[in-house]
């Protein structure tokens, strides 16, 4: 997925290894839970699509049974550069938020449920943090003065007023973006708070030259752990539903050079252990970390990566995918395989920016290997489509790309994609967009639940009486976090709606119609009594 700093997102360094003439597209990263103390209730397993609630009793509207596609749907919101918003730095508050409530308009007009909005993209902030200066692509300056408002509250709740679920997207490690648009690795250019004028000693300058940046080096457990704090301070503060990092830990090599962090390998490493098996422990501790920490705070909130689309070759390990592409565990130290066979995520999200057929990296031989990694664990698979590729030369010359790679996506089980960037969604080159739509999110779905997430399914909901457009509804004695509007459609009672609990209810035409509701974790409880609307 797009790393949030700099060009890329199907990371472009990479691409010059990986996919010849993939462009670069400017850094974005999109980009844990599961507390080993903590034993959420069980909840009963749910599948990939057309399943029914998830409060252990069949749900039926009107005698027939009720259908609702499981997937998650959603789009990166990237903010570094301005790539997707805002559209440029230092607009007053109230242009910003219009431009993002049109975002979540795009949103919900291609059916999607999630977004996920770059927040953290070089040591920055969009919320007011003690951790960290305002992002200057918010603010149009780099003296860390606040802008007066609270972004981060004001996307979560209008998020929230359209059943859209909000994922924070960090790049944990990068310290700036490089000049001239960054201030690069001149303390001189920094905000005048920002943490690396403070610690010198945790920043590291990569690579040499005008294109160098800072990072916070992973390498030093005292900067992991401001890392760490800087990114929970979001989840304590805000209602986020889940936390995102993109594929940016060490940074992708650069031609003759190596991260310089011989300093604090000597001093932290352990005896006899090599600087990649060192560098790969790092990036284990902060994601395992974060996993445990981010549920003992709210275990309800997810926690994902999206990483680079290879983890090994085949010819390298006979464990890895029949690709010859860059591969992540040894040039960016991110063990992807481990990370989801230890449980430390809930969601990842590998960025198979790559065309069917594409000879280093083949989306129909990448795919299962991903679907074949998460087997068995309670990792779900979602996959981070390369929107922006599309008009390419090649196979993206073809509009139906995305709407095949989505099929591929159903034939294994895939619970659900990300699309790069939202700029891309907007701009529906080759008509692509509207195609896949069609083929693919003709109607709403709800988000695929997670077993290892609280659950507590609401009581059923009863729908009222018609008013004007709408339907006056009432909860239950147990109250719904959202709920899901189903349709009699001959043998069975299709979604046609969701929203927020405090929304309303408004079906679409005539017809006999049920009302469920679900918790916070996605968890579905019984359907309502049917309510026959003529008009």
């Amino acid at each position: 997925m797009p790393s949030h700093s700099v060009p890329r997102r199907v990371p472009v360094r990479v691409v010059a290894i990986v996919v010849v003439g993939v462009i670069a597209l400017a850094a974005i990263g999109v980009g844990l839970i599961r507390a080993a103390t903590y034993d959420p209730p069980p909840v009963n397993p749910v599948g990939p699509a057309a399943i029914g609630p998830a409060s252990g009793t069949v749900g039926r509207c009107a005698g027939v049974p009720v259908k609702a596609t499981r997937e998650l749907r959603g789009m990166w919101l990237t903010t570094v550069n301005n790539i997707d918003w805002p559209s440029r730095p230092g607009l007053p508050e109230a242009q910003v938020k219009q431009e993002y409530l049109g975002w979540l308009d795009l949103a919900r007009a291609q059916n999607h449920n999630a977004i996920f909005v770059h927040v953290r993209p070089s040591g920055d902030a969009f919320w007011p943090s003690k951790y960290a200066p305002w992002s200057e692509w918010l603010t149009g300056r780099r003296d860390g003065r606040d802008p007066g408002w609270d972004p981060m509250k004001f996307m979560i709740d209008e998020a929230h007023a359209r059943n859209l679920e909000f994922h924070a997207w960090f790049n944990p490690y990068r310290g700036t973006q490089p000049g001239p648009n960054g201030p690069g690795a001149d303390y001189a250019k920094l905000a005048p708070n920002h943490p690396l004028r403070k610690h010198h000693d945790w920043a590291i300058s990569y690579p040499t030259g005008e294109r160098a940046r800072f990072y916070y080096d992973p390498g030093i457990p005292a900067a992991r752990k401001f890392v760490e704090d800087s990114m929970l301070e979001a989840v304590e503060k805000y209602d986020l539903d889940g936390v995102h990092f993109d594929d940016f830990f060490y940074p992708y090599p650069e031609q003759g050079e190596d991260f310089p962090d011989a300093a604090s390998y000597a001093k932290y490493a352990k005896p006899g252990q090599s600087r990649a098996a060192w560098r790969r422990d790092n990036v284990n501790t902060l994601v395992r970390e974060m996993d445990q920490r981010i549920k003992q705070l709210k275990p309800w909130v997810k926690f994902g990566i999206s990483p680079f689309g290879i983890w090994r070759n085949q010819r390298t390990d006979p464990e890895g995918s029949d690709s010859t592409g860059l591969q992540s565990f040894d040039e960016i130290y991110a063990d992807t395989r481990t990370w989801v066979r230890n449980g430390w995520l809930d969601y990842v999200v590998p960025q198979l920016y790559w065309a069917i057929g594409f000879d280093k990296a083949d989306y129909v031989k990448v795919l299962p290997w991903w679907a074949k990694l998460v087997k068995g664990t309670d990792v779900q698979l979602y996959i981070g489509q390369g929107d922006y590729r599309v008009g390419e030369k090649g196979p993206w010359r073809d509009p139906g790309q995305i709407e095949k790679q989505l099929a591929l996506n159903d034939k294994y089980a895939v619970l659900g994609s990300v699309h790069f960037s939202a700029k891309q969604i907007r701009a529906d080159r080759l008509g692509a967009v509207s195609r896949y739509r069609k083929a693919h999110y003709a109607g709403p779905a709800l988000v695929p639940a997670m077993r290892q997430l609280p659950a507590d399914p609401p009581s059923a909901p009863r729908l009222v009486a018609a008013r004007d457009s709408a339907v006056d509804w009432q909860p239950g004695e147990k109250k719904p976090a959202s709920w899901a509007l189903y349709r009699v459609d001959g043998a069975a009672a299709t979604l046609v709606a969701t929203g927020r609990a405090g929304a309303k209810v408004v079906p679409p035409g005539a017809g006999t119609y049920c009302l469920s509701g679900l918790d916070r974790s996605g968890n579905e409880g019984p359907v309502g009594p049917p309510l026959t609307i003529s008009r």
